[in-house]
């Protein structure tokens, strides 16, 4: 019967095989101890001497880390492991004998083991973490399926900067300039426009020269859009959202969570209501912290954003930023024009803004004068004027960073673990 790791416990007593690869192994006298990973799981396979011919035991002792193999034991539960069940091994069939592998079970530096990216996700950690990713990118498609979203697709090559900002990789659209997309969020705006309630998944890139823990080159955004949604309404949407996603990897990734021995405690407090602050007492509270260095005006650096987290055991919204401070599209609040109704999403533990976003201006004259208060060339963003020509109301959005969030979840210290091939500053390889 063939089965994968993750599947074993449909079999217990019976013989299976498996394709597997070799992470670790280990012998005591007259037995053998094989860690196999599959790509599903992991698992032990327990060779004993006298319970297999001499060459197969020969074999158990000699195979190589990260050799490749079939294998046929007889699936046993195992109360130690921590996933319940280990293989009684009978037969081993090599597939492929891998030598002088470069990440053995010693420590490594964060450079070698980023130079061995292509490897290094075959390790238990970087196994727990991009399953934690993975679950966290299907409950995002379920919550917005059933919450009547459609998924639209906005484009990766754009002829304008949705941010209004200098941090672009430009490339040529044969004889246009264009640039690689730092949001899909104009587009999506449009989208809404058609379809009520859209969202994107998909890669954003960032020319911004940051070596931070918590910056990526190229990193993913989700981007829900909502027509006839306001600032409150889209602020209660994403509260449910994360705490949707914080209970779905709860419920689905018990193993990897405990492989990352993270602190589940801290996760089930995650329920909504999130709590909010104003960034006029954000400032407040940051001087009576004795964060002298800002200045109502002032954007938030990470020292500030993690002070404000650590006063809560959720998430907390800060909300009503300067106009100032934000793009050119944010709506202004109504009882005072200096700031916009926007709110970042904090999220706790230290690791900084998760979600972006606000209300859309949708108001003709308004957004022209915006445009021009940024030097923006309306030719450029003419079909974005248009969306208030035709039909315009109001609509909200925001933007969650995948990499933060699952840093955040899965307790990773550093985003350059929670992407399968992390770009940075210094990093293009592999």
């Amino acid at each position: 019967m063939k089965s994968t790791i993750s599947d074993v416990n449909k079999y217990v007593g019976d013989e299976v095989k498996i394709g597997a690869w070799i992470a670790n192994k280990r012998s005591s006298g007259k037995i053998a101890f094989l860690q196999l990973r599959d790509g599903t799981g992991f698992i032990q396979g327990v060779v004993v001497k006298s319970e297999v011919s001499d060459e197969i035991f020969k074999l158990a002792k000699s195979i190589t880390q990260e050799s490749s193999l079939f294998v046929k034991g007889i699936v046993q539960k195992d109360e130690r492991s921590p996933f319940g069940y280990e293989l009684l091994v009978k037969e081993i069939e090599p597939i492929q004998n891998a030598v002088d592998y470069p990440i053995t079970p010693k420590e490594h530096g964060t450079e070698f083991l980023m130079d061995h990216r292509h490897l290094w996700l075959r390790s238990r950690r970087q196994h727990a973490i991009m399953k934690i990713r993975n679950e966290i990118i299907r409950a995002t498609y379920q919550f917005f399926n059933d919450q009547g979203f459609v998924k639209v697709d906005p484009p990766i090559l754009t002829g304008s900067a949705p941010e209004g900002t200098t941090e672009l990789f430009a490339t040529k659209y044969f004889d246009e300039d264009a640039y690689l997309s730092q949001s899909g969020q104009l587009y999506m705006e449009a989208a809404a426009m058609a379809l009520g309630k859209v969202f994107s998944f998909g890669p954003t890139f960032r020319a911004e020269k940051s070596k931070t823990r918590r910056h990526l080159i190229e990193f993913w955004m989700i981007e829900p859009e909502m027509a006839f949604i306001e600032f409150e309404d889209n602020l209660k949407i994403q509260e449910e959202y994360v705490s949707y996603i914080v209970q779905a990897v709860l419920n689905n990734c018990h193993l990897e969570l405990n492989t990352l021995n993270r602190d589940i405690s801290k996760l089930e407090a995650i329920k909504v209501p999130f709590p909010r602050i104003t960034y006029d007492d954000a400032i407040k509270f940051l001087h009576e912290k004795g964060f002298t260095d800002i200045e109502w005006g002032d954007d938030f650096g990470s020292p500030h954003e993690t002070a404000i987290a650590e006063s809560f055991n959720k998430p907390v919204f800060i909300t009503h930023y300067p106009t100032s401070l934000k793009p050119f599209y944010m709506q202004p609040d109504p009882n005072r024009e200096d700031v916009v109704l926007c709110a970042d999403l904090i999220a706790p533990e230290g690791y900084g803004e998760i979600i972006g976003g606000s209300e859309r201006i949708h108001d003709f004259d308004l957004l022209q004068q915006r445009l021009k208060e940024h030097n923006l060339d309306p030719k450029t963003y003419q079909w974005y004027i248009e969306l208030r020509q035709f039909g315009s109301v109001p609509h909200s959005g925001f933007g969650l960073g995948l990499e933060r969030t699952v840093a955040w979840i899965s307790g990773s210290e550093h985003v350059r673990e929670t992407i399968p091939f992390p770009r940075l500053l210094n990093r293009l390889y592999p």
